[in-house]
């Protein structure tokens, strides 16, 4: 009986603590994204009301050219940027977790991360420009033809996810280390004495057992990567020739320069669909909720 007048006691504070958040998941989450999937089957700017279509939206998104590209193009950056970001971000969480865990170091790393991505953004464009940027005189002394990153077709999209890799690779690295700091050392020691060597103990070892953990960083990688917008508004713009329109610059595009929020609310949808279905498959590939070390 005391233990649960106990338990009673706890409910009601908890339940306090919950509602700031409550109010701001159904404010700024539950509803957006209800009046959202409303709206995507409508005809609507800000001149007349919503006017009920159907499935129309979604029909001239199947036709849309552009719609198709900016996926393309959307894909070509999350490739990038989250093959490039894990792969380095893994390789610097070993070395800290082997060589040194310095809070320095660790503040160093993690540093371009707690730059704003907009002032990364315009620091690396003018770093990176064909007529005054340092990239471009270092190349040109060397002896190299100066490369257009954000002017060429096929150097911008990947130019702005290696930006976006030098941002976030350090936050990234950080999270893997914490999870490199939970493996027991003494599973270590036993790949030691059974005389593995380093690329072993890494595959066989700490690979299966830091796979919670890189499951989640790759799910978080993946759909921070998609909704890629802040880097391309103040670089490129959509451009060249569409070569970095990606999927969320499109659908600002047509909310807010063509006011045309119902085809805009059903791409917003349509993206809503593939982040969740993608997160899914990652969780179900990768065992997200299970554990090696608990076998």
């Amino acid at each position: 009986m005391a233990a649960k007048v106990s338990r009673d006691n706890q409910i009601v504070p908890a339940m306090l603590f919950l509602i700031p958040a409550s109010i701001g998941f159904l404010a700024f989450f539950l509803w957006p994204t209800i009046r959202g999937i409303y709206l995507s089957f409508t005809d609507y700017n800000l001149l007349r009301d919503p006017t009920f279509i159907g499935f129309q939206n979604y029909i001239d998104i199947f036709n849309d050219a552009v719609f198709w590209r900016s996926m393309a193009v959307t894909f070509q950056y999350v490739f990038i940027n989250v093959g490039l970001q894990t792969v380095i971000a893994l390789a610097l969480a070993v070395l800290m977790h082997r060589f040194t865990r310095s809070m320095v170091i660790r503040g160093v790393v993690v540093l371009p991360y707690l730059i704003a991505n907009v002032i990364v953004a315009l620091v690396w464009f003018w770093l990176a420009d064909y007529s005054l940027g340092l990239i471009n005189a270092a190349i040109d002394w060397l002896g190299f033809s100066k490369i257009g990153f954000f002017g060429s077709e096929a150097w911008a999209m990947p130019t702005i996810a290696l930006v976006n890799v030098w941002r976030h690779v350090g936050y990234t690295a950080l999270l893997l280390f914490a999870g490199l700091q939970a493996i027991p050392r003494d599973v270590y020691e036993a790949a030691e004495v059974d005389g593995a060597g380093e690329f072993r103990v890494f595959r066989s070892v700490t690979l299966p057992l830091l796979r919670p953990v890189l499951a989640f960083v790759l799910v978080v990688t993946v759909v921070g990567s998609f909704q890629i917008f802040d880097t391309i508004a103040v670089t490129t713009g959509g451009g060249p020739v569409d070569a970095t329109r990606a999927i969320n610059f499109y659908i600002f595009e047509r909310a807010f320069e063509r006011f045309d929020f119902g085809y805009a609310s059903a791409l917003a949808v349509i993206l809503m669909i593939l982040l969740a279905t993608i997160a899914l498959i990652q969780n179900r590939l990768l065992r997200a909720n299970e554990s090696d070390m608990e076998r």
